[in-house]
């Protein structure tokens, strides 16, 4: 199918998407053959009624990560940084609860999510310039999970530290940052590091839902706390600017103007697996340098490469395809954000590519007992408990309980029935927001339970 076709079935059918999966507005932006469209539908606040545009901005989340891995690589190649040195060298603020592992740590473990510490931690220091510094201080009692690349555990906390990394380098906040290394340098126009930007612009209010089934009100809150800028808390902008973003990436780190802003050796490097992961569901099955990999077929060594994103009531999607010249972007502001993705993303994947998402797990037609003695218990972070547990009839049970900044975004307690799936791990018998994730059960505390409970971030037993 031709890009123009493709841009037709855009036209045609995101205003039936949206209404489909309650999702208030959302823009898209798709290149293939060196062209971009861009298209949005619904509004941007149910409050207000604005009509959401290809101009609009939404926050792209933890698709941050991307950029702020970019802005570290850059300072690799001026010769100010070696990945290979511990943090300490560069940061010696940096300090955790674990100084044995706090001297080990690594800007490589960062950018890979192996550092091993705690990382969902949200607190607020502040609207000033400062806000990245002072967040160095809330690190300080932070436990280590597990021992420095010993497992992929999803880390918004060392992305943080990342950011205050290039701020020293670069002797200016991380805004400024973004702004002269990225900003300017690629030509983007419609890109906001701050709320104060966004306000000049269209801009999405995310959406949550009060209670489950409920419709979605917009949220109170427009963004997540300044200080966790480099991981993803406020920066916005339009698809269209996403997009030549990672075209740059795509072209071998040069912009559409011909400003080098990374090595093509540097981008290639970015995007080799540098982790595996377990198999999470909606997640990659690699990581390398700031970039989610997804492989596809499987086993087959070739990657879509990507990330995702979620704030407030705003998810974002990116998927490239460097080797066919495809990248994709959707952006929401609510309602089921991951039935959309599959359906926009499998459509526009197979039209340009030849390409299809990688299945999405499901459980067994019919499950069969399992004895989960070794998976019961308590597993705790910074931002949930989960409690699992099994029945005298042998059903095993989650229970979720949100805090903090999970019950921000829109989190309630929930409890799912999971049955076995393979291995030591465990699927929820119904789907939620679209997709069944399983959740892996991994290392041994000792007395013969599971150590650490894989939901994307290992989460560890509860007193151990």
């Amino acid at each position: 199918m031709t890009l123009e076709a493709v841009e037709t079935w855009i036209a045609e059918n995101l205003p039936a998407l949206i209404e489909k999966y309650d999702v208030p507005g959302a823009a898209v932006a798709v290149l293939a053959d060196g062209k971009v469209i861009d298209a949005a539908a619904g509004v941007l606040s149910k409050t207000t009624g604005v009509e959401a545009t290809a101009d609009s901005v939404f926050q792209i989340g933890s698709i941050t990560k991307v950029w702020t891995a970019t802005l570290v690589m850059q300072l690799v190649e001026e010769g100010k940084l070696d990945l290979e040195l511990p943090i300490r060298t560069y940061l010696p603020a940096f300090k955790i609860a674990d100084e044995s592992a706090a001297v080990k740590i690594t800007t490589r473990q960062l950018l890979r999510h192996t550092a091993g510490f705690e990382g969902d931690i949200f607190t607020d220091t502040g609207v000033g310039d400062d806000c990245v510094e002072k967040y160095l201080d809330v690190l300080h009692e932070v436990p280590q999970l597990f021992p420095p690349d010993e497992l992929f555990s999803y880390n918004n906390a060392g992305y943080t530290v990342l950011g205050r990394l290039v701020e020293v380098l670069r002797e200016k906040p991380f805004d400024a940052c973004l702004r002269d290394h990225l900003i300017t340098p690629l030509g983007l126009t419609h890109v906001a590091t701050s709320p104060y930007e966004a306000i000049l612009h269209r801009a999405a209010v995310g959406h949550l839902q009060p209670e489950p089934d409920a419709p979605f009100e917009a949220a109170p809150i427009w963004a997540l706390v300044r200080s966790n800028i480099p991981a993803g808390s406020m920066l916005a902008m339009r698809p269209r600017d996403l997009v030549a973003f990672a075209k740059m990436h795509m072209d071998g780190g040069v912009a559409a103007d011909g400003t080098r802003v990374l090595e093509a050796a540097t981008v290639a490097a970015m995007q080799e697996p540098q982790v595996k992961l377990p198999e999470l569901g909606l997640m990659g099955t690699h990581w390398g340098l700031g970039w989610e990999l997804f492989e596809t077929p499987a086993g087959s060594g070739s990657f879509i490469i990507g990330h995702d994103g979620g704030t407030i009531g705003q998810s974002a999607f990116l998927r490239v395809l460097p080797e066919k010249g495809v990248a994709i972007v959707l952006l929401t502001n609510g309602g089921d954000v991951i039935s959309i993705y599959r359906e926009f993303f499998s459509h526009v994947l197979e039209a340009l590519a030849g390409v299809g998402l990688p299945a999405l797990p499901t459980p067994p037609a019919d499950p069969q007992p399992f004895d989960a003695t070794r998976f019961v218990g308590r597993y705790s972070a910074e931002v949930f408990d989960i409690d699992i547990s099994q029945a005298d009839d042998g059903r095993i049970w989650m229970d979720l309980t949100p805090s903090g900044i999970a019950e921000e975004m829109g989190e309630k307690p929930e409890r799912k029935e999971l049955v076995h799936y393979a291995d030591d791990s465990l699927i929820p018998l119904e789907a939620d927001r679209g997709m069944h994730m399983p959740h892996a059960f991994l290392g041994d505390d000792g007395e013969g339970h599971a150590l650490y409970l894989h939901v994307g971030r290992a989460v560890r037993r509860a007193g151990s």
